[in-house]
């Protein structure tokens, strides 16, 4: 029981919830009207696989940082519970698994390919060169955090043959909403760990800026975030235009506030920014699925467009 609890430590298990959360809105939105909740199902598994290979590579790869890092201590690398070659045979037999499920399972190579692509951005790309080269490793490696809805995409329109422009413009709104909604999310919480991350010798952001640089990124990003949120309305209905306005203001509030209190010098707390954009970003996609399950009149043809 004790290797299998290791096994799961080692997949960031808080982290794969979030990314599968945001597969659900977008396999709902590629087919509105239309719950594919067996194909919904498969994807999860086949997505969690995909996640799961990243996240364990990603251990592999850090286990030397996260030894110095008092919030990475416990993870199985560092305390012994799993050996680098068994950590090694767990990632790479999630990584075919994933490929074979969601081409064979899920009747989606595109799916399959998006994740394999996924695994490599953020093993090579993200954990090898800019996490410990730039402060702006967040901004570009955060990508890889955004492929679940593209994923979830893909396998929709592989399945139901619906690949138009239109529909895959929706997709990349929504990558690009995980994709400014990151950086915020990641420095808030970097900012409660700096000097974990200065230990360390990576070059976070809220180690090598001043706070109040940060916070002011932190709240360029979150404008950002809610603005993007905002081209989606047109491809649905009220009740998702509603929740992103209500949720991006809620955001956007909760990020200037810090900004203004760094700014003056007062004490703050970031890691509840921290939290607020999880629970931000899960409002928002809750009232996605919502609305496209409900199948609400897209506003586009409430206006007449």
């Amino acid at each position: 029981m004790e290797k299998i609890k290791a096994y799961v430590a080692l997949t960031k298990p808080r982290v794969i919830e979030l990314l599968l959360v945001a597969t659900i809105p977008a396999m709902l939105q590629a087919d509105r009207g239309t719950i594919h909740l067996w194909l919904i199902l498969l994807t999860l598994v086949g997505g969690w696989m995909g996640a799961a290979a990243a996240n364990s590579f990603n251990m592999i790869v850090d286990s030397d940082i996260d030894k110095v890092m008092k919030r990475t201590q416990n993870r199985p690398l560092v305390d012994g519970r799993l050996t680098l070659t068994e950590a090694k045979v767990f990632a790479s037999s999630m990584t075919v698994l994933s490929f074979l499920f969601l081409t064979f399972l899920c009747h989606s190579l595109l799916a399959a390919v998006f994740v394999m692509l996924t695994i490599l951005f953020y093993i090579f790309i993200y954990t090898k060169w800019l996490k410990r080269r730039t402060w702006q490793n967040v901004i570009w490696g955060g990508a890889a955090g955004c492929m679940p809805v593209i994923v979830g995409w893909a396998v929709i329109a592989d399945n139901t043959s619906n690949h138009s422009v239109a529909g895959w413009l929706q997709a990349v709104a929504l990558f690009m909403i995980i994709f400014f909604w990151t950086p915020p999310h990641t420095w808030a919480l970097g900012m409660r760990y700096e000097e974990d991350y200065r230990g360390a010798g990576v070059p976070m952001m809220p180690v090598v800026k001043t706070r109040a640089q940060v916070a002011k990124q932190i709240l360029l990003y979150t404008w950002l975030t809610a603005l993007t949120s905002l081209t989606l309305i047109f491809a649905s209905g009220w009740f998702y235009t509603l929740t992103a306005i209500g949720a991006g203001a809620w955001f956007i509030i909760s990020a200037t506030r810090l900004y203004k209190r760094i700014s003056t010098g007062k004490p703050v707390k970031p890691i509840r920014l921290f939290i607020l954009s999880n629970n931000y970003l899960s409002l928002l996609f809750v009232g996605l699925s919502i609305d496209a399950v409900i199948n609400l009149q897209p506003l586009h043809e409430v206006l007449g467009f």
